[in-house]
């Protein structure tokens, strides 16, 4: 069975949040058999590429597939001439957008599976459930469609190359450590709490012997020396290694005691280590992009202050939850 997914989502916790999914259909249908499309940057064959999900891209030459109305109009021609695979058995359309879907059923396929419209573009109608708050009912929502068991098969950590392990016992060789996230990638709603609050709650951790541990990129130059002044021996691990990415902040976290974060792609990369986890939301849907594990803990400003402000969140709160 030939598989295409798509996914409109540009970033790489976007990406993470399908490990699991796409873990399970290789393993049921063939690791040869998933292809990918992405509105944005193939993540999996980039940033990604060291957590070894290797998957088939499915290459078009638009820009922004799905996006644009125009797409409508020229999206089967140019596929058509780019790919010579035959017709797919089955397309997963991993958003709801009615325009994206609309572009992407221009692609021949047997069955269709979309949960735009209430599922209205669906192949098939089915009893199928709300995906909102959780991508991994998509699964049980196929296994409806095509009336066969899909096993769930979560990412192992295990896939990462050892070196990345290593490096992290190296850069982190004792106990007691405290992660921290507290940069954001994407600008377009503020998610960061405060500096100093985070400033504030490292100081009381190490009072509780606790070793504050900042994963900030190496760009922040200002923010890394603000937080070195004011946090005495503050570690910034990344800063000290000739390895670098994705995997080498989910390989550090498996040192930590516990993270503190905001909503970010860190967050994710720190979620694939299992470790517990405060994690703080404003603007954003904690239901909608908190790692599903049991050792996390949220602190929602919209929930606690009815308020998307996520600076109405104090240090107490978090406090309160170490």
């Amino acid at each position: 069975m030939k598989i295409l997914i798509y996914n409109s989502g540009g970033g790489l916790g976007d990406s993470i949040q399908l490990f699991d999914i796409i873990n399970s259909l290789k393993n049921k249908f063939g690791i040869y058999n998933i292809f990918y499309l992405s509105s944005h940057k193939n993540h999996f064959n980039n940033s990604l590429k060291d957590y070894n999900i290797p998957l088939n891209e499915f290459k078009t030459d638009i820009i922004y597939f799905g996006f644009r109305l125009w797409h409508l109009f020229c999206s089967k021609k140019k596929i058509l001439n780019k790919n010579s695979i035959d017709n797919f058995d089955l397309i997963i359309d991993l958003q709801s957008k009615l325009r994206n879907t609309l572009i992407l059923k221009q692609i021949p396929t047997k069955q269709f599976y979309s949960s735009t419209f209430n599922f209205k573009f669906s192949s098939k109608s089915k009893n199928f459930i709300s995906t909102k708050f959780n991508n991994l009912n998509i699964l049980s929502n196929l296994e409806k469609l095509l009336d066969t068991e899909i096993p769930l098969i979560k990412y192992n950590t295990n896939s990462i190359e050892r070196k990345f392990f290593d490096e992290a016992n190296r850069l982190l060789p004792k106990n007691n450590y405290v992660g921290f996230s507290v940069t954001q990638g994407n600008e377009y709603r503020k998610k960061t709490w405060s500096i100093n609050k985070f400033i504030s709650v490292a100081k009381k951790l190490k009072e509780l012997n606790k070793k504050p541990v900042f994963f900030v990129e190496k760009q922040y130059s200002q923010l890394i020396n603000k937080i070195k002044m004011e946090v005495e021996d503050v570690i910034f691990p990344e800063l000290d290694s000739h390895l670098s990415g994705p995997p080498l902040v989910t390989a550090l976290s498996s040192k930590l005691e516990k993270a503190i974060t905001i909503d970010n792609g860190v967050m994710h990369m720190m979620g694939l280590a299992d470790i517990p986890m405060i994690i703080l939301f404003g603007p954003t849907n904690s239901k909608k992009f908190a790692p599903k594990k049991n050792n996390i803990n949220i602190l929602d400003s919209k929930i606690l202050y009815n308020s998307k402000d996520i600076s109405k969140i104090t240090e107490q709160d978090v406090l309160n939850l170490i």
